[in-house]
């Protein structure tokens, strides 16, 4: 018997039947599911509430044209037939917002992020977190994510960015198409990931 709360079903769903898709159909990607997945995605924790993840969605032809030629030749087929895709990076001025974000703690901004350096790795770590509960997020929505990080990480940091944002990765977002899983591969078993002291 499961000791979880979730339905069984809603556990296949998110975890144990989600994989990284690798084809897509080409049904879109409607405006009203994205809303639904931040309405889930917002509620990630993070340190101070800071909230860094900041989403570019690629949906025009030239946009997509422009991010293809920028990730790695193994994941062009897979972006260019993908019916939406998204880069999501870490916002480094994140603290600017902090003020509305953290009502409680206000002086929060001044007290511990005055430091870029300081910033950057807060980012990068909360933006992760959240970049998580993202793809938790499209699986939710009955959708299939193919995250990757094989892109010019620059490249588009120029292109679709600007230098107060640190790309994470690129993912891509659809209803799996034909052949869209690899085989599962392992996983390491509890007893080598978990150590109780």
């Amino acid at each position: 018997m499961s000791e979880l709360a979730l339905h069984p079903a809603a556990q296949d769903l998110l975890f144990r039947q989600a994989r990284t898709a690798n084809t897509f159909t080409t049904e879109p990607v409607t405006e009203d599911q994205v809303r639904a997945i931040y309405d889930l995605v917002k509620y990630a924790p993070t340190a101070f509430n800071q909230s860094p993840l900041r989403v570019v969605l690629i949906r025009s032809d030239e946009a997509r044209e422009r991010l293809v030629d920028l990730v790695d030749e193994g994941n062009r087929r897979k972006t260019a037939a993908a019916p939406l895709t998204a880069i999501l990076s870490a916002d480094n001025e994140f603290h600017e917002e902090l003020p509305a974000l953290l009502p409680h703690f206000p002086q929060a901004k001044e007290l511990f992020f005055a430091d870029r350096p300081v910033r950057e790795e807060s980012a990068l770590l909360n933006a992760a977190l959240q970049a998580g509960y993202f793809i938790l997020g499209v699986r939710a929505a009955g959708l299939a994510a193919g995250p990757m990080t094989g892109f010019d990480f620059a490249g588009v940091r120029k292109e679709f960015l600007d230098d107060d944002h640190t790309p994470l990765m690129v993912v891509n977002i659809g209803r799996p198409g034909a052949d869209a899983w690899y085989p599962r591969s392992p996983r390491p078993a509890y007893h080598e990931v978990v150590t109780t002291v």
